[in-house]
């Protein structure tokens, strides 16, 4: 079942590896994940649209993959890093060995590496752009493919994952014990979802907590969002999370304004957080190597509570953004802001994942935030 397998850094690090994914070439950003589980949640999270994963976890591939722990339709990242694959796996919910997925999705498994080096040097130069290849072992061809590939951050792969047309969500969250999804309770408000790549356990939490969810796509219309708010017809608007750099996204910037503008009540995770303070006019940094995993400390300012949270971005907020909001939580590594309630108007978002997918679930007091929000 193993191949070899090449990779070629743009740091001039040349690697071999063996694959246990999809037979190809492929080209993306390097980061790093400290997850202890869910690698089937992030493989198939679309914020990771354009990167490779490495897996601080060193054995990777023990429970397989299962339907319900799909965050999307698909898997979404270039690739995955891991430092050994167990193929075959040994869990009640599994439908499927992680190898025989990757294939049919046209991903990369890369294993029987050093991940430990790798995290390493990602800790200390930073996310960078590689290449890796099942292919082409030739360091020089690699490193002129790398070369001539766009880099991440001039990709808009927003129009590559979210949906192309409008669609009503009615799932709650799922429930282990009975095996499938809780039903959706009787709704207290509508909420119009702008998908720039949501995970499926976003929605889940929302119509759990008791939004009536629609979801639309990344070309919508402020506009038309505004008039159907003043008409009634929505009660508010949600900005999901997503991939890339969200300095790219200039159409959905404008649109984002528009709300502002007419006080429609909003709220952002994520990549959703990132446009908002840039809608205000504060534009986002890439951080040196990002913020990934589901062990990471976040201050709650409000309450005082420390709280494990789940992370997935490159990208943060300015500092200079505390001048027209209040910043309701803190990242405990960096002090990084991640969290932030505007003056301006009924709007606030989070920069970690409360959605609780893979976990932890200490954040999910979010959703019920926004509602109680609407609901004032």
């Amino acid at each position: 079942m193993l191949r070899d397998a090449w990779i070629y850094l743009e740091n001039g690090t040349y690697l071999c590896a063996k694959s246990f994914g999809a037979d190809t070439t492929a080209v993306g950003e390097i980061v790093f994940n400290t997850s202890m589980s869910g690698y089937q949640e992030i493989i198939t999270d679309p914020s990771y649209a354009g990167q490779f994963v490495t897996f601080t976890m060193p054995e990777i591939g023990n429970v397989g993959v299962n339907d319900e722990d799909m965050e999307s339709s698909s898997a979404h990242c270039k690739g995955i890093i891991v430092r050994q694959y167990q193929s075959i796996p040994s869990n009640f919910r599994s439908q499927e060995a992680l190898h025989t997925f990757l294939e049919k999705n046209g991903t990369m498994g890369i294993c029987e590496i050093d991940t430990r080096y790798l995290t390493k040097m990602l800790r200390t130069e930073g996310a960078m752009m590689m290449i890796a290849s099942t292919q082409v072992s030739d360091q020089e061809e690699l490193k002129k493919i790398l070369e001539n590939t766009p880099r991440i951050e001039e990709v808009n792969y927003i129009e590559e994952v979210s949906t192309k047309t409008s669609y009503k969500h009615r799932d709650g969250v799922y429930d282990p014990f009975r095996f499938r999804y809780n039903e959706a309770p009787v709704p207290k408000a509508r909420l119009a979802v702008i998908d720039f790549g949501v995970k499926r356990n976003i929605l889940n939490e929302l119509t759990e907590v008791g939004f009536e969810v629609e979801v639309l796509p990344h070309s919508f219309n402020g506009d038309e969002l505004i008039a159907r708010y003043e008409a009634g017809e929505i009660d508010g608007v949600f900005l999901s999370n997503g991939p890339g750099d969200p300095l790219v996204l200039k159409k959905e910037q404008a649109e984002i304004k528009k709300l502002i503008a007419k006080k429609v009540p909003l709220c952002g995770i994520c990549l959703g957080h990132q446009l908002l303070s840039i809608a205000h006019g504060y534009d986002t940094h890439k951080l040196k190597f990002g913020h990934h995993g589901g062990n990471h400390p976040v201050k709650n300012m409000k309450t005082g509570m420390v709280e494990i949270t789940a992370q997935n971005h490159n990208y943060n907020v300015p500092e200079s953004v505390r001048e027209i909001a209040d910043v309701t939580h803190v990242n405990l590594f960096d002090n990084t802001i991640e969290g932030l309630c505007y003056k301006t108007g009924p709007v606030f978002s989070v920069q970690h994942h409360p959605e609780s997918s893979p976990g932890p679930k200490e954040s999910r007091t979010i959703f019920t935030d926004f509602l109680q929000l609407i609901q004032r």
